[in-house]
């Protein structure tokens, strides 16, 4: 019997020893980044979007609806994200780079990979892959040297500014004949490397798609009925509106393929291509989200799903982002970690704090460069609240959000724009100069400035 209770105590020991060790798995990192991707996605109420495979991952996650960008373009947007560090008018502006910009501030994955963990990049992560690339990751960055396009007629005729081809093709081919079905199953390769390593990863896989051209293989197309697809029913500009407001003209980089940029054929055209490439990239994300739940490593995986920026669609005739109008500032954000909730959230938050929020749940120490505010809370209760406004900014226009207004203050002419959400969701009248709304762009203004001087505060 004194054996058998020596024997038993040590069981429960080694047990205890078992279940110790386990609970101090460090939890590995999936963090899917998609380019100029904005909510038009099932799962935030999109009525056209079909998206499947991201609402899947919504509903076992947590779902931002209130995420903002800090800088509503591809390089800016990613260098804050990356660094978790607020943009400045001297910092993330035009063709920047983390490593210029911020040199001596540690990255996201870098903080990951200094703590043990394998970190890759696969696709598109930072805007340039040599940014940091050395200090960054563990191995090279990887990205797909597969052709953009192809159909012979896209290039027939290529545009008159940048020489570029027609801006939509839908070819009857592969997934893997574009560039993001080949970063997927990159990514899948190495989720299965690292089952079998047994080494904790941070693994970014960047998917470009739905950034333009609008290129994907046929079939996503087909899941779509152009005839039905409904544009946006306010093409006008803004009423009242500054000057400084300016619309993205990187479309017309490309061949516009004889069609009138101002017609609803158009329109149907260009969201027609933007919501077959977000649905080709919803397959991929479920293609390697599959991978990681057949491999049985979701349980202890946090799974981060991101847009860089917003985009609009045809609202006030405008197409992509480069302004800072809830439609070009508003990302898509998805949560889902291991212990946490399931559901969704109208706490403000932005991008430059997912940085922070990474390291608690991995028990890492956060940098001290970053300027982003860790919302682990949320993530216990949906209702917690983590900021008074959201910061973004862009050339010479720095703005904020709040749970009401969006405002905007523009440098060099010193105009302003304030859109009331609740009575104005569409962002179609500006009442910076309405005298009802006085206290509001005052009290607007110092929320500005406050942001504006922790940024500057920054390293």
């Amino acid at each position: 019997m004194k054996i058998l209770k020596k024997l038993g105590t040590i069981s429960l020991a080694f047990f205890a020893f078992s279940t110790s060790a386990f609970s101090q798995k460090k939890p590995n990192v999936l963090f899917i980044a998609i380019d100029d991707l904005r909510p038009e996605i099932g799962c935030y109420g999109s009525k056209q979007a079909k998206t499947p495979q991201i609402d899947k991952l919504a509903a076992s996650g947590m779902r931002f609806d209130r995420a903002y960008c800090q800088v509503p373009i591809c390089m800016g947007s990613r260098a804050s994200l990356m660094t978790g560090i607020l943009p400045t008018a001297k910092r993330f502006v035009g063709d920047c780079r983390a490593d210029v910009d911020m040199p001596d501030a540690a990255t996201l994955p870098e903080t990951f990979k200094n703590a043990g963990y394998i970190s890759l990049s696969n696709g598109k992560i930072f805007h340039n892959r040599e940014d940091t690339e050395k200090r960054s990751w563990s191995e090279p960055t990887w990205y797909p040297g597969t052709k953009p396009s192809h159909d012979p007629e896209t290039n027939r005729i290529l545009s008159k500014t940048k020489k570029r081809g027609r801006i939509y093709e839908f070819p009857d081919v592969a997934d893997n004949a574009y560039p993001d079905g080949k970063t997927a199953e990159k990514t899948i390769k190495d989720l299965q490397r690292f089952k079998q390593e047994g080494k904790p990863f941070f693994i970014a896989c960047g998917f470009v798609k739905p950034h333009m051209p609008f290129y994907a293989p046929k079939k996503y197309w087909d899941l779509y009925d152009r005839e039905k697809i409904e544009i946006a029913d306010n093409r006008q500009r803004p009423k009242n509106a500054p000057a400084d407001l300016k619309a993205s003209g990187e479309f017309r980089s490309y061949h516009l393929a004889g069609f009138d940029e101002n017609s609803a054929e158009f329109h149907r055209l260009m969201r027609h291509g933007y919501l077959a490439c977000t649905s080709y990239v919803d397959k991929l994300v479920g293609d390697v989200l599959a991978e990681l739940d057949r491999l049985e490593l979701a349980e202890n995986t946090i799974v981060v799903l991101w847009g860089d920026h917003g985009w609009h669609l045809g609202e006030h005739n405008f197409w992509g982002k480069h302004n800072t109008m809830h439609l070009a500032t508003r990302v898509p954000l998805i949560v889902r970690a291991p212990g946490k909730k399931s559901g969704s959230t109208t706490s403000l938050v932005e991008t430059s704090d997912l940085f922070p929020t990474l390291c608690t749940l991995a028990g890492l120490t956060t940098p001290k460069s970053v300027q982003g505010k860790e919302f682990t809370r949320i993530l216990d209760d949906p209702k917690a609240s983590l900021r008074e406004a959201a910061y973004t900014r862009f050339m010479n226009a720095d703005a904020v959000i709040t749970q009401r207004f969006s405002f905007t203050s523009y440098k060099n002419s010193k105009n302003l724009m304030l859109y009331d959400h609740e009575k104005d969701p569409n962002e179609n009248r500006n009442v910076a100069d309405d005298e009802e709304y006085k206290d509001t762009v005052r009290k607007m203004q110092e929320l500005l400035k406050k942001r504006m001087k922790q940024a500057e505060g920054g390293q």
